[in-house]
């Protein structure tokens, strides 16, 4: 397998977990001691990949890029990203950085010439609609398409070979100076399909096993996940469901929106995630904050490849806001976290399964089978060859006795999460009878078992 598809993700904004200035007004720091320490910590939880979000130079929020070449002063040097993507690897994560394609910021070197010369601009054909007739936001005396309204993102032209070319030094430059491992493309789902396939032909000359995985918010998620294409996007399908199917007592939302996905896109392996820099926290969405470990269960358990935000494994909470990100990517210190029970036991929950995706294939290669599907009780396996680890979930306010038919012959049962769960009223029994298994689940709980072939 690429090591992409039996990976566990680890997602950090660097901006706002380092604490810089909301607008670059050219200072200089240096938040890779932060980031190293927190790379460590994702390492500690046993993730094998790191999704560093927008880290190049830009003026704000760093998805108006300025220069693509530059590491953001706000955060450091290339030097100093350099040598942190080097410490990632030796420690056993690899690195995937944010790649926004789509759109600049208005000080991008280009943008700044059109600003300038205007018609007379080598570059006018890089950048969509322009329109010297009208006006924009910023009083330039002309008119360019942007992403969501923004005059601020001015959007690319990636069907104009030049730009095309530009992103592939681009990629080249990152490749060979940091030694990323792959991008996630922000706003996938506006770049073009054109530009995308080239992207993927050209990335498979710098290493066979680059990752390209795209935000797609809404739509066929087989139309980006194609051959050719790119290898993964989000599955943002199933990220509503994760809470809205606890809050509403319905699994039957989470596990049809599993068969849905599968449907559009076969074996390729979303990016599974419960919340991320664009959307509010876990722990603020779950009506019941006994369903933040049923939650944890299923982003390991399901198909995909599992992402989790800095901050939720603690369940860190954030509504998001209508005219800022801000608070959904603070800066936060791992020591905010070291007197809550609470928050440890969820992390050392998240710990223990990313332990178990680390040692098992069948979390990564195994097949998905539903056993059991029920409004407050689902329960599904991951089969390889003659193995089985089950997921068996109850986010009723009462215990629920199940059972279900051993997806494979089985003469023992193991509870992987033994030891996680200390108060004796709330751990799960299991056992094999009459050729069933058969489970007590109290209320609002969850197990992870293996199954033992029989001789």
């Amino acid at each position: 397998m690429a090591w992409y598809d039996s990976a566990a993700f680890y997602q950090i904004y660097p901006l706002g977990l380092c604490g810089c200035p909301h607008e670059n007004h050219g200072e200089t720091q240096n938040g890779f001691a932060k980031l190293t320490e927190w790379a460590e910590h994702a390492r500690a939880l046993h993730c094998t990949a790191l999704y560093l979000g927008p880290l190049f130079q830009s003026g704000s929020h760093g998805y108006d890029t300025t220069d693509y070449r530059l590491v953001d002063t706000r955060l450091g040097t290339n030097a100093d990203f350099a040598a942190f993507v080097r410490h990632c690897h030796e420690i056993g994560l690899r690195v995937i950085v944010d790649g926004v394609f789509n759109h600049v910021g208005r000080d991008f070197a280009p943008f700044r010439d059109v600003r300038q010369n205007r018609e007379r601009s080598a570059y006018c054909g890089w950048f969509c609609n322009l329109d010297f007739g009208g006006n924009n936001s910023y009083g330039d005396g002309f008119r360019y398409a942007n992403w969501g309204g923004h005059d601020l993102l001015v959007k690319l032209n990636q069907q104009n070979p030049a730009v095309q070319q530009y992103h592939f030094d681009t990629v080249r430059f990152w490749a060979e100076q940091f030694g990323i491992d792959g991008i996630r493309l922000d706003a996938a789902d506006v770049l073009d399909f054109g530009f995308l396939h080239n992207l993927r032909a050209f990335c498979e000359t710098l290493k066979p096993d680059f990752w390209l995985m795209g935000e797609v918010i809404h739509g066929d998620y087989g139309r980006w996940t194609a051959p050719g294409m790119l290898h993964s996007v989000t599955n943002y399908a199933l990220n509503k469901g994760l809470w809205s199917g606890h809050n509403e007592h319905n699994y039957f939302e989470i596990a049809h929106t599993v068969r849905y996905v599968r449907g559009l896109c076969g074996d390729a392996k979303l990016l599974t995630f419960a919340d991320n820099h664009d959307v509010a926290r876990i722990a603020s969405m779950l009506q019941n904050p006994q369903h933040l470990p049923l939650v944890m269960l299923l982003i390991y358990g399901l198909p995909g490849v599992p992402c989790l935000y800095y901050g939720s494994e603690f369940g860190a909470k954030a509504q998001k806001q209508p005219d800022s990100d801000w608070n959904l990517r603070p800066a936060l210190a791992l020591g905010d976290f070291a007197v809550d029970a609470a928050a440890q036991k969820l992390a050392a929950l998240a710990t223990r399964l990313g332990a178990l995706k680390e040692t098992l294939p069948a979390l990564s290669e195994g097949d998905y089978r539903e056993l059991l599907l029920q409004n407050r009780q689902f329960a599904f396996a991951r089969v390889l060859g003659d193995t089985a680890v089950i997921f068996a979930l109850n986010c009723d306010d009462a215990p629920a006795h199940v059972e279900l038919a051993p997806p494979v012959p089985a003469a023992k049962v193991q509870d992987l999460l033994a030891g996680w769960e200390t108060d004796t009223t709330r751990l799960p029994q299991a056992g094999l009878a009459d050729g069933r298994l058969k489970l007590d689940l109290p209320a609002n709980t969850g197990t992870v078992l293996s199954l033992m072939v029989s001789s």
